[in-house]
């Protein structure tokens, strides 16, 4: 297969992602994406007159394959990054305290900080010790993150304080879901590598802006158009034909299927065409964010995880305007929206001191009830390459080596447009 025409289906990070690599091989490319929205996951829309985020979407220093897409499509100055990783953790009664590196080699850098971590005592913060020293021990475990942090002895207060608040958002799982493996992969590379690299970042931008600055770099890019039926081939050329809802039919020499499980199954129709293995044994997990506009003025904090309740972190977006993030939502993803609100105002209101006795002005929800993919502890994400020569998947929730995340989701994009150009070349040589 000679470079030719390419047809990405999904403008998520990974579908845009992998078209640009494409695009830059000197391939055809045309994108598919079903939503009005570019982003996939990651996008932003309008509530009440205001754009927000469908999610309130961090990432850390460590995450460079995306901090090398949001470059490259030239949205660079709206990345805002924290000089050095810095946490504040409210109790339920308002007692404060903060996670701080220092200026010092991982993993002394957040040693001293840990040390005078108020909401765990003395016993339990050498317990936590103790299984950040047995990180190696977790990554090669196929057991569930609760089930190894209960068989290194992990108490309460550790539980509550610091593994719950900070590892439930970051693999948008309860620790019973989550995999021991996981958690020790965001351990190691964000806190026990390098002293910078647990940093948190955002964009200044709505998450659409970006999408939107990637699409400017292709040539073929339709949104709102479903594919709607998929013809693969192993051989011959253009083998690959594509129907969407515009009522088109088109042939391309290969197809990148950028799309969430579920979606996958439906195209592919026979699930033995494409051999992906474990397809239908992915659970997707919500997460809820609710907008909230108050009279208080500014709380003075950026960011913090908030303990003991559904809402694991508020972030300030404005001048009285604060995002609660409630990640593993999925019991709250259902809810009528105003129960959810007045749930997070008591939290916010209750844990913030510059909340208490303020007014709430107005509000919005949003909802991804599938923000992420998980595999039961045990099961293996399969990668990019398919049965199909012709043929790559990408998404978050493929075997990148990380977790469900955007970086996650950008690698797998970068991937399977490896994977096509890889075999374009050597089906150039062939010839």
């Amino acid at each position: 297969m000679a470079a030719g025409r390419v047809a990405v289906v999904g403008a998520g990070l990974a579908g845009l992602a992998a078209a640009l690599d494409l695009t830059n091989a000197g391939f055809e490319v045309e994108v598919f994406e079903r939503s009005r929205l570019l982003g996939g996951r990651a996008t932003s829309f309008v509530v009440d007159g205001v754009e927000v985020d469908n999610g309130q979407h961090v990432f850390l220093a460590c995450c460079t394959e995306l901090l090398g897409f949001i470059e490259r499509v030239g949205m660079a100055h709206a990345v805002r990054m924290q000089p050095r990783f810095e946490a504040l953790v409210f109790g339920k009664d308002g007692r404060q305290s903060r996670l701080r590196a220092a200026g010092l080699p991982a993993p002394w850098h957040l040693i001293a900080s840990f040390v005078g971590y108020r909401h765990i005592g003395w016993s339990s913060k050498a317990k936590v010790a103790y299984a950040l020293a047995k990180t190696a021990d977790a990554a090669r475990s196929s057991e569930s993150f609760a089930g190894w942090l209960a068989r290194t002895g992990q108490p309460d207060d550790a539980l509550r304080a610091f593994w719950r608040p900070f590892f439930v958002p970051a693999l948008n799982a309860p620790l019973e879901q989550a995999r021991a493996a996981d958690a020790a992969f965001i351990l190691s590379t964000a806190f026990l590598a390098a002293p910078d690299a647990a940093r948190f970042g955002y964009t200044s931008v709505p998450l659409a802006r970006v999408a939107e600055a990637a699409a400017n770099r292709l040539k073929a890019v339709h949104p709102s158009t479903a594919v709607t039926g998929l013809e693969l081939s192993s051989s011959g050329s253009r083998a690959a034909r594509i129907r969407t809802s515009s009522g088109a039919s088109t042939s391309f020499d290969a197809v990148i299927l950028a799309v969430a499980p579920p979606h996958l199954v439906r195209l592919a129709g026979d699930p033995d065409v494409l051999h992906v293995p474990s397809l239908d044994a992915f659970a997707p997990h919500a997460i809820v964010d609710v907008h909230i506009w108050h009279d208080a003025g500014s709380i003075g904090v950026d960011f913090a995880a908030l303990l003991d309740s559904p809402v694991q972190w508020i972030f300030e977006k404005g001048n009285g305007y604060v995002c609660c993030s409630l990640s593993a939502a999925d019991a709250w993803a259902d809810q009528p929206a105003q129960r959810i609100v007045d749930m997070c105002w008591s939290e916010a209101s209750r844990s913030v001191r510059k909340l208490r006795g303020a007014r709430l002005v107005r509000s919005a929800v949003t909802r991804q009830p599938e923000a992420t993919y998980l595999l039961a502890p045990g099961v293996r994400r399969p990668g990019n390459a398919t049965a199909l020569p012709n043929v790559a998947i990408a998404g978050s929730w493929t075997d990148t080596g990380w977790p469900d995340t955007m970086e996650s989701a950008v690698r797998s994009g970068r991937a399977a447009a490896n994977l096509i150009i890889h075999q374009a070349l050597g089906a150039t040589r062939v010839a």
